[in-house]
């Protein structure tokens, strides 16, 4: 009897370990159960963590936790500075409070939770009861209720659709070579969405670099979700009254974009591979002779010595330095391909400094990682190092000698052959240490940061930068593509919602590949895929070796000729573009808008027949559709008129109409009010256009404005001064046009200005007395203000203006 009263004791204790552990299998935070409380922060311990919630501005608030303490803060996004705001913060036996100008966080003890409330007590955002944040094993995430009719937006370079719920994403940078409409994870990781409902918009910014998860209440109807693999709980929470100032809040945080070279928002050429040089002669010379505007020559990996990095192939590239001048002659600048590879060739200059240096990433044995890539088996630079950075930024001297404009970083996600790096590769991590788990998604965004330094410090002018992959503040340094997208309709208009999708997330250089890159595309869809790309931000054609040549004249007369009128009309709107990539490095807002941007609570956007449609900076919507498509619906955003660029007619907001679709035109629209300068047909941007700005202004109901901005394209001068910029704005009421007193230094190539008015038979539309004379409409005296005079006000002449040839 003894003996079975102690077995029975053993399996009763050996029970209760086993609940014990099973109930440990997902970690709570727990109850509250110490506090520090000052003006600055919140410091709290509970049962299972350790927290620290900062007020960061007064419209971002940030939480960590962990559980174990807190590591001093470090961040690869994050550039901003903590501001030193006024918050009041207190608390009682149950709640902490803490209140800013913008939000009140109020914060439940037992167990602890989180929910933030507008001034006026409205929710915002609040944990799902019961949940809050939890770990499993090494996971971590923060679980949040849904609200009713609760939309979500962004999340970067995401495939589906515009509003994300009811799907679930990762972020882990991958080689997503051929994807389609539901392939996740892509190539890039911006862990940063925005929540909408109830009129009320917020953002939550994950800065974690392990793989992430984002559940967006998928698979369950109760709450949403984000975590990391490993890592803290390391998110901002951002609440304003416009998804566009979130946007701008949140580029606050991780940086705006610089401004890029004029010439790379001209169209570019690209293939792999355009050699040997007399190739690539001969198609920017047939662009030319063809009277196809363009700027860029783009080089893929077959410029090189077998695939090795900072070499020539001497055999079809013998004078490189020759051939970039010669091209520079023609108006064009010359885009090459890096990937992050050193081959491993003990007599390469390049591979035997950066062993001399110790730059390559290692194993914890100390022997170098290699993965096999184009050129063979290949050693990679540690870019989370300084030192590996260093040897980076003094190999773009290589480049630079040779005439190259612009760096085209590829296969960065790491991409190697077999597609998996393994989790023990040591990153420095800037001298805090990881593995591969945690260094990886970073990779990316440290070369491209490595590459724009280096190119910058030895040119001394601005470098165009091209990434496939990255992470959050990417933009910071280089545009993006879309990676490795197919020749169909649907990949174009998956292409669209993906760039609007990163315009969504603080990336407003974007672009994909015109015409599919892998394979043959119709005469009809190259020519669409044409149209569309003259209203995206990164406008290349480029295709895969063994495919139909990428050049316009391939796909028939009829292809070459469309195209050509809408990249003429893409140079046509240089003014307009370079000015809207300039507000873009002051607000972060993007070039490509999706609509949510500007009319988030409009239900016809959401839908799948409306999704695509986006604006091209404030005022030109385009409504991207198949090439096969004879009809279509078009959704016009309730609180604007919108006019259709071809006809001139104005439409009512807030309807939908049925569209006749023909190739020879992409359906676009201009928001009544909108003023866009334009000026004369160049064929690149090294060629000056002639002396008369063309502003179309379009007549509306309300007011409105447009940043007009120069400076030489091509340097940095512009930070101190040497930039030309005036406000233009309109009054619809007063029937006024005001162009503001100029501000900074630098003198405008136009010395003319010449007003095009649409929508009104009215007569006495005048300019602004302060900076000009008052002149009659049709009157095209040539009077002076200041450095620019008014040539004429004239109505429009619509098809004259905007005609395309099909």
């Amino acid at each position: 009897m003894k003996f079975i009263s102690i077995r029975l004791a053993f399996f009763v204790v050996l029970f209760l370990r086993l609940n014990a552990v099973c109930g440990q299998a997902v970690l709570q935070v727990g109850k509250v159960i110490s506090t520090s409380v000052d003006q600055n922060a919140v410091q709290i311990k509970t049962q299972n963590a350790f927290i620290e919630i900062t007020p960061y501005s007064p419209n971002i608030i940030r939480f960590r936790m962990d559980k174990k303490p807190l590591k001093k803060d470090f961040s690869y996004a994050v550039v901003a500075k903590r501001e030193m705001i006024k918050a009041n913060i207190s608390q009682g036996i149950n709640e902490i409070k803490i209140s800013t100008a913008a939000v009140n966080c109020v914060i439940q003890k037992d167990p602890f939770s989180v929910a933030i409330y507008t001034k006026d007590g409205k929710v915002i955002n609040e944990d799902a009861n019961g949940l809050s944040t939890s770990w499993a094993d090494n996971s971590v995430t923060t679980y949040k209720k849904m609200q009713p009719g609760e939309r979500f937006i962004g999340l970067g370079e995401k495939s589906g659709n515009l509003d994300r719920k009811g799907s679930a994403y990762t972020n882990w940078n991958t080689d997503a070579v051929g994807y389609n409409n539901g392939t996740d994870p892509l190539y890039s990781d911006v862990p940063f969405f925005i929540g909408l409902h109830d009129h009320l918009s917020y953002g939550i910014f994950l800065d974690n670099t392990y793989q992430t998860d984002f559940n967006f209440g998928a698979s369950n109807d109760i709450f949403s979700s984000f975590g990391a693999r490993g890592g803290e709980m390391n998110y901002y929470f951002i609440y304003d009254n416009s998804v566009a100032k979130i946007i701008t809040d949140y580029t606050w945080l991780t940086g705006t974009m610089k401004l890029p070279p004029l010439w790379s928002l001209g169209y570019q050429q690209s293939k792999w591979s355009y050699f040997p040089d007399t190739m690539v002669l001969r198609v920017a010379n047939e662009l030319r002779s063809k009277h196809f505007p363009a700027d860029g020559m783009v080089l893929d990996i077959d410029y090189m010595d077998k695939y090795q990095l900072f070499t020539w192939n001497k055999k079809y590239f013998p004078h490189p330095l020759k051939m970039t001048d010669s091209l520079r002659k023609l108006g064009f600048r010359t885009t090459v391909i890096v990937d992050p590879g050193i081959k491993i060739a003990p007599d390469a200059p390049a591979y035997k400094k950066g062993l001399k240096e110790d730059v390559y990433l290692k194993y914890p044995n100390g022997q170098y990682y290699s993965g096999q890539v184009w050129p063979g088996w290949c050693n990679f630079v540690d870019f989370t190092s300084e030192k590996g950075r260093k040897y980076w930024r003094s190999q773009m001297n290589f480049f630079a000698k040779n005439g190259v404009s612009g760096v085209w970083n590829d296969m960065n996600e790491i991409s190697t052959w077999g597609q998996s790096t393994p989790n023990n590769i040591l990153y420095n991590y800037d001298g805090r240490g990881a593995n591969n788990l945690e260094g990886h998604n970073v990779f990316a965004l440290n070369m491209v940061r490595s590459s724009y330094e280096g190119m910058k410090q030895v040119t001394g002018v601005r470098p165009f930068i091209l990434s496939r992959s990255g992470y959050a503040g990417l933009q910071r340094y280089s545009a993006i593509w879309t990676g490795d997208n197919q020749p169909t309709d649907d990949h174009m208009l998956l292409g669209v919602r993906m760039l609007n999708s990163m315009g969504l997330s603080g990336l407003a250089f974007t672009g994909m590949d015109i015409s599919g890159f892998l394979g043959d595309a119709t005469p009809a869809l190259f020519t669409r895929w044409m149209q569309i790309g003259a209203f995206m931000p990164y406008c290349r054609n480029h295709k895969i070796t063994g495919a139909k040549p990428a050049e316009p004249w391939c796909y028939g007369e009829n292809a070459l000729n469309n195209s050509r009128s809408y990249i003429e009309l893409r140079y046509h709107l240089l003014p307009y573009l370079y000015s809207i990539f300039y507000e873009a490095t002051q607000d972060g807002l993007p070039i490509n808008r999706s609509l949510a941007i500007d009319y988030s609570y409009q239900e016809n956007i959401y839908k799948e027949d409306f999704q695509n449609q986006y604006l091209f900076g404030e005022n030109i919507m385009v409504a991207p559709f198949k090439s096969t498509d004879t009809s279509g619906k078009i959704y016009l955003p309730k609180g604007d008129n919108w006019y259709d660029l071809y006809t001139d007619k104005e439409f009512e907001g807030g309807q939908v109409t049925d569209a006749k679709l023909t190739l020879d035109r992409l359906p676009l629209y201009i928001k009544a009010g909108s003023v866009i300068p334009m000026q004369s047909l160049v064929q690149s941007t090294a060629e000056m256009p002639t002396d008369t700005l063309v502003v179309q202004v379009y007549n509306g109901n309300k007011s409105s404005s447009f940043t007009y901005y120069e400076d030489d394209g091509e340097s940095y001068k512009y930070q101190k001064g040497d930039f030309y910029k005036r406000v233009i704005k309109f009054n619809p009421a007063d029937k006024t046009i005001e162009f503001s007193k100029v501000d900074g230094t630098f003198a405008s190539k136009f010395k003319y200005v010449k007003i095009l008015f649409h929508g009104s038979k009215d007569t006495q539309l005048k300019l602004h007395q302060q900076y000009f004379s008052a002149i009659p409409y049709m009157v095209s005296s040539e009077s002076e203000a200041g450095t620019i005079a008014v040539k004429s006000i004239v109505t429009a002449n619509v098809e004259k203006a905007f005609s395309v040839k099909y």
